[in-house]
């Protein structure tokens, strides 16, 4: 007998993240989609396959979480949420469903350092498994090993992340894990060689206690894209990572779903999961 297909919930299925992952999961044996949240009022009752342009699924989209929740709990096999909201509920979101036993997925970014530790230790009292990935892309994986490598050899790096303009949080939570990342040497980057001065608060970027200065760009025409941008004397080392479609990021999300299942504790980043 073939086994039972993971339940999963998408919170925030009428966004464009959230679409994508409906599409993804009818086109993926090994899971069912038992319920789609989303709080735009205007796709309250809708079949969510109707929505993003398949056949009906036989799922109404709600906007009540906790009883989507207590449902999917109650399926044969354990439940996963996906998560693809908004900075200011993705962590009550979380919490909600590590209490309810359904494992979160998250992709949403937004979350602080705090609130990340919280949720972990939630997890760990509840031995439930938790993944927030800041980016499902197995490019920008790469681009980030590439990027700590590099980091070794060079002592002047600034990250430059770009999203379409609809995107609530900045810097990027890809941004700041890559900067962790290459902070994770333990070495300060960007020695100054002059004494700066902003005549426009800002226009230098964020600067990581490191040194490493991030750069937001929000514009229309955009989805993801990132550089990360290494100088030396007479050189420059640039990895850049551009997303065309967010098709790109399904097979890190359902990569993360089956792999959530057999966790017991947080995880932080696609790269704990490959």
């Amino acid at each position: 007998m073939p086994p039972t297909p993971i339940p999963v919930v998408v919170n925030g299925a009428a966004g464009k993240m959230g679409r994508e992952v409906i599409k993804a999961l009818s086109q993926s044996a090994d899971m069912n989609l038992v319920g789609a949240i989303d709080r735009n009022p205007q796709y309250n009752g809708q079949d969510v396959g109707e929505l993003v342009g398949l056949e009906a699924l036989e799922v109404p989209i709600t906007n009540d979480l906790q009883a989507t929740l207590v449902l999917a709990a109650q399926e044969r096999q354990p439940a996963v949420m996906v998560d693809f909201t908004h900075p200011d509920s993705v962590y009550e979101n979380v919490r909600a469903a590590i209490a309810y036993g359904v494992r979160p997925v998250v992709g949403t970014t937004g979350l602080s350092l705090e609130q990340i530790e919280d949720l972990a230790d939630f997890a760990d009292k509840a031995s439930m498994g938790v993944a927030i990935i800041p980016n499902f892309s197995i490019g920008m994986v790469l681009l980030q090993q590439a990027a700590a490598q590099a980091s070794q050899y060079f002592d002047h790096v600034e990250i430059i992340e770009m999203h379409h303009n609809q995107k609530a949080d900045a810097p990027s939570g890809t941004a700041l894990q890559t900067a962790q990342l290459l902070a994770e040497f333990g070495k300060p980057f960007n020695p100054p060689r002059v004494q700066e001065t902003e005549k426009l608060t800002g226009s230098r970027g964020g600067q990581m206690p490191d040194g490493i200065r991030i750069h937001s760009v929000r514009l229309p025409g955009l989805i993801a894209h990132q550089a990360v941008m290494f100088g030396a004397p007479g050189e420059l080392y640039t990895l850049r990572h551009d997303t065309s479609d967010r098709a790109c990021y399904m097979p890190g999300v359902l990569l993360a779903i089956r792999k959530v299942i057999g966790l017991q504790s947080l995880v932080y980043g696609l790269e704990k999961l490959l």
